[in-house]
């Protein structure tokens, strides 16, 4: 089984980023199954406009998003919270993954994490985030991972500080495999 995951997110500091490379650093230590870590900088591309996809089609960040997507097995995305909702730069990456044929995630089994220096730990985007995935088709795991305060949650190494973080985060990543495991071999 083939898993991506990225960070939605295009700071370079970006704290959805270290919750990511946490997720593949654990996962790595816990599957056999290939892990994909991507850089969401690799699927640059303008708003979607119906008028320029007639004209060009699905620009070439698109067109990249939509094969890492489609090589994938099951995905694992790490978004942040932007006022409240999903960040523009993933819904348009979405919108314009939504016009190939098939869509490259229906069907297939999709984790959600955040990481927010807030106390709610970016919850409120990724319930947002759930509704145009699983309007597309994504099997959307019902548990999602919200980090706190995640401004203060890694040393500077870029791992956890708290142990029990990383616990946390290691048994949702577990029952994460253990479904997609079961829903792929279909």
């Amino acid at each position: 089984m083939k898993i991506v995951i990225f960070a939605a997110a295009l700071r370079k500091t970006s704290l959805n980023r270290l919750l990511a490379i946490q997720s593949v650093q654990l996962l790595r230590k816990e599957t056999k199954h290939q892990i994909d870590y991507r850089d969401f900088h690799e699927f640059e591309m303008p708003i979607y406009n119906g008028d320029l996809e007639e004209m060009s089609g699905i620009p070439e960040g698109g067109i990249r998003f939509v094969e890492m997507l489609s090589g994938a097995d099951a995905i694992i995305i790490s978004t942040p919270e932007y006022n409240g909702g999903i960040p523009g730069a993933l819904k348009n990456a979405l919108d314009w993954a939504s016009r190939h044929e098939p869509v490259p995630i229906s069907g297939k089994p999709l984790l959600l994490l955040s990481a927010s220096p807030g106390s709610l730990g970016g919850v409120r985007g990724l319930w947002h985030t759930r509704v145009p995935l699983e309007a597309l088709g994504a099997i959307v795991f019902p548990e999602m991972f919200g980090l706190q305060k995640a401004d203060e949650a890694f040393g500077p190494d870029g791992t956890f500080k708290d142990h029990k973080t990383e616990i946390r985060l290691e048994a949702l990543l577990r029952k994460f495999i253990s479904v997609s495991e079961r829903l792929t071999q279909n």
